[in-house]
């Protein structure tokens, strides 16, 4: 060890000793080899002291790999703010905060002992003002910040549009074969193999696409495009119900193999990042990382839609209110798993009622798409779309494998994303209409068929916000003689998107529509799955008049 010492007391002696010491003990303890460079000064001034301090604990993590906290006490001069008055609670403190001398008059002092004569000091201290009065002139005009630069192709304001994300049948063929192509060295999971043999045999025989499929074809054409891709959460490699694989691991060697990144063109990256479980600090990341991307596909996952709890303060003070507050507009997309199953409070609900809330002057897109097609084209449309906002996806659970939640590749070729989708199969005459959103949707067709009701038609909301009125009337046209219109959701009265809608479906309606969903209640679910179930059939029965 070499240790330096600045001493002027042998009080600072004696605390030098002390941490040479200390850090003797922890290389023994760890059983390294002294070989550590350690330099202490002290009898230093403050600012010295503090950078002294900083290097030192980054030194000694870096050398030793374990973490070192660094404290540094302060204080407000002006107290909580320059309208306070910090006498009333701590008055012997900010007395001797008073009685100090400010940051500035210790410095020109420390310059005047150096040889800096005060009329210098005084040409500092003007050139300084100037330059703090041009740079705050200069941003006065702030309503153009947010739209320089990168984001200077971006429209600043949120309009409807038809944005065509269809892809040839051809075109999903050969991605599918990239994506679910492995070396020959690498030996995957047997089961994982057998899941990406059914991927490509879905495709090519359009036997129907499932959800997995239909969201690895959607990141395949954006790579292959030229759009990178980020996608981070606590369990995104896999994906939390085992439907992704974004990432494999070779059970022999441990080796990772990404099929996705080798499509990647024209500069684009793949970045499937596993995420520790701090869903404030990720999503605050994340959503800092999609300020600086905009022609990129920023997405954080939640691992439960019910974990974006943890992030509430990113959600409610930066993605919902950026571009109002700081005309910062964002793409980040939110993945939030949503859907009860009768697995509990804790993993139903994504807190639709939340996003729906916090949505207002197009601030937000919250959508809750119910088939893989419809899941591509949203994901493409994000892109594609000449403005950008944050993207509020509700993903399925249990529809990830459900049989009727397939896709043709016809659905994939044409068009793209519809905010409203009427059931194919809705009769021209119906005694009742039955709006939903989601999962629900597929417990409604199976009740439909199971009593005969041929009477009943079902149509989606699959964007919820901003909810489009003009779709839905069209969509409502052809069932002007129906008897009644309700909403049907699985979320209590007080959660969902009914509150929601209700006004706005009582205007468009030109009455109150019936509330069909389960009763107001404090917790998002039940838990007991018995009495899931039977809340489940109760509302579809009420739903279908059984």
């Amino acid at each position: 060890f070499r240790v330096t010492r600045n001493a002027n007391t042998e009080r600072n002696e004696e605390a030098a000793d002390d941490l040479l010491a200390m850090i003797e003990t922890e290389l023994q303890h760890r059983k390294f080899a002294p070989i550590v460079r350690l330099e202490i000064k002290v009898g230093m001034d403050p600012v010295h002291r503090g950078m002294l301090a900083a290097e030192l604990a980054l030194d000694y993590r870096q050398t030793f790999g374990k973490d070192v906290v660094v404290e540094v006490i302060c204080y407000r001069r002006q107290g909580h703010n320059e309208g306070d008055e910090p006498f009333f609670t701590q008055p012997l403190m900010y007395e001797k905060i008073r009685s100090r001398p400010p940051v500035h008059a210790l410095y020109a002092e420390r310059l005047a002992e150096e040889g800096v004569s005060e009329e210098e000091v005084a040409a500092f201290t003007e050139e300084i003002e100037q330059r703090l009065q041009a740079a705050l002139d200069a941003g006065r005009p702030a309503r153009r910040t947010g739209f320089r630069g990168k984001w200077k192709e971006i429209e600043r304001e949120w309009r409807p549009l038809a944005v065509e994300t269809g892809m040839a049948g051809e075109t999903l063929i050969e991605l599918v074969r990239r994506t679910t192509a492995i070396p020959e060295d690498f030996s995957p999971h047997p089961k994982i193999a057998r899941l990406l043999d059914r991927r490509r045999e879905a495709v090519e025989n359009d036997s129907g696409i499932d959800w997995g499929t239909g969201e690895a074809l959607a990141f395949a054409s954006l790579l292959a495009e030229g759009t990178s891709i980020r996608l981070s959460g606590e369990d995104s490699q896999r994906g939390t119900f085992n439907h992704r694989h974004a990432v494999l691991f070779d059970v022999t060697s441990g080796a990772t193999c990404v099929p996705l990144a080798a499509i990647a063109d024209k500069g684009a990256t793949l970045s499937v990042y596993n995420s520790m479980l701090s869903e404030m600090a990720v999503l605050g990341f994340e959503y800092g990382y999609s300020l600086e991307t905009p022609m990129g596909l920023t997405i954080w996952e939640a691992q439960f839609g019910d974990f974006a709890n943890g992030a509430q303060v990113i959600i409610d003070q930066f993605i919902a209110g950026g571009d109002s507050k700081w005309n910062r507009a964002s793409g980040l997309t939110m993945f939030l798993p949503h859907g009860y199953e009768g697995q509990g409070a804790e993993h139903s609900s994504a807190r639709i009622e939340r996003y729906l809330q916090l949505y207002a002057n197009h601030n937000l897109q919250v959508v809750n798409p119910s088939t893989p097609a419809q899941f591509f084209h949203l994901l493409r449309r994000q892109l594609r779309q000449t403005f950008r906002r944050p993207l509020v996806v509700f993903t399925p659970k249990s529809l990830l494998r459900l049989p009727a939640c397939r896709s043709a590749v016809a659905d994939f070729a044409d068009g793209g994303f519809r905010e409203i989708l009427p059931a194919p199969d809705n009769p021209k005459k119906a005694a009742t209409v039955l709006l939903c959103s989601g999962k629900i949707f597929y417990d409604l067709i199976e009740e439909r068929e199971r009593s005969k009701r041929q009477d009943v038609a079902i149509i989606r909301l699959e964007q919820l916000a901003p909810l489009r009125i003009d779709l839905l009337e069209e969509a409502l046209r052809p069932h002007r003689s129906a008897a009644g219109v309700a909403w049907v959701q699985e979320e209590p009265e007080n959660a969902g998107a009914w509150s929601f809608l209700r006004p706005q479906l009582a205007k468009l309606l030109g009455r109150e529509p019936r509330y069909v969903g389960r009763p107001a209640a404090a917790s998002p679910a039940v838990g007991s799955h018995r009495l899931h179930k039977q809340e489940q059939q109760a509302l579809l029965e009420e739903a279908l008049g059984l």
